[in-house]
């Protein structure tokens, strides 16, 4: 089993953190957005003596860092931009996966239409990516800065990120003759007051008249072909390490501290 960790840092010197998360939830692959890090002060907080040693992954996308304790070979870039990273990993003794990461810009810059665009691209980037790799077992991560339930999320035509196993494992659907694969969105069951943990991964009260107040910004989406290794109860919005909380008094994830597991 291969555990993933995902967090947007918003540039904060977070690396002590970091590492305690990495050694509580065994992290193999630790994907970091908005990281002004020094690779080598983090190379050093992750390779204490006689602990496991990770690696620097290299990459053209400045806007996420990838460490792993994998060989370094074991990740390898299929296709890059300015906010994402297209890498196969290639573990020991599992079965090979394409992991895109991604870090949209914010809403207070994007307009809904400019983030629906880029949704479109995205899509076209992965179906590439892909065809390839030569399979389908791919896993999406990353700060969209959208909610699940946005058009550039369910449009068909976007990431068309169901939000339901049972709809997701019908492999694709045609629209107007042509077929588009789907992903699942476990997001969804992460969403609201009744689930376990916080209602989302960023709250913003806007004083507009329309305000979501939680949002599900963070997300994970998985092919279909990777359901059958995937548990729901493995992904897990964390909120916190050792004894410090990453929640406000009020239950409010305190800004700067989106991120998920996957396992």
């Amino acid at each position: 089993m291969t555990t993933f960790l995902f967090w947007n840092i918003n540039r904060k010197p977070l690396e002590s953190a970091i590492v305690s998360l990495v050694i509580e939830h065994e992290v193999d692959v630790l994907m970091l957005a908005e990281c002004e890090i020094p690779e080598g002060v983090m190379l050093r907080a992750l390779n204490p003596v006689g602990k496991a040693r990770f690696y620097l992954t290299e990459s053209d996308c400045r806007k996420i860092i990838i460490y792993t304790r994998f060989p370094r070979e074991s990740l390898d870039s299929v296709l890059e931009g300015p906010r994402l990273t297209i890498r196969r990993l290639i573990s020991p003794a599992q079965t090979e996966i394409l992991l895109a990461v991604v870090h949209f810009p914010s809403k207070l810059y994007w307009s809904e239409e400019s983030q629906f665009s880029e949704c479109l691209k995205l899509a076209q980037k992965i179906r590439k990516a892909e065809e390839l790799v030569g399979h389908g077992r791919t896993v999406l991560v990353g700060d969209f800065n959208m909610n699940p339930f946005e058009s550039g999320l369910v449009t068909a035509s976007g990431l068309h990120a169901a939000m339901t196993r049972e709809i997701a494992l019908r492999k694709a659907r045609t629209v107007q003759n042509e077929q588009y694969p789907f992903f699942y969105n476990p997001m969804w069951g992460r969403f609201g007051d009744t689930t376990e943990g916080p209602p989302g991964t960023y709250y913003y009260p806007s004083s507009e008249q329309k305000t979501f107040f939680w949002n599900m910004f963070d997300q994970v989406l998985l092919r279909p072909d990777l359901l059958p290794f995937f548990c729901n109860e493995d992904l897990m919005i964390l909120t916190g390490h050792n004894s410090e909380s990453f929640l406000s008094p009020r239950g409010v994830i305190k800004s700067g501290t989106q991120f998920s597991r996957l396992s």
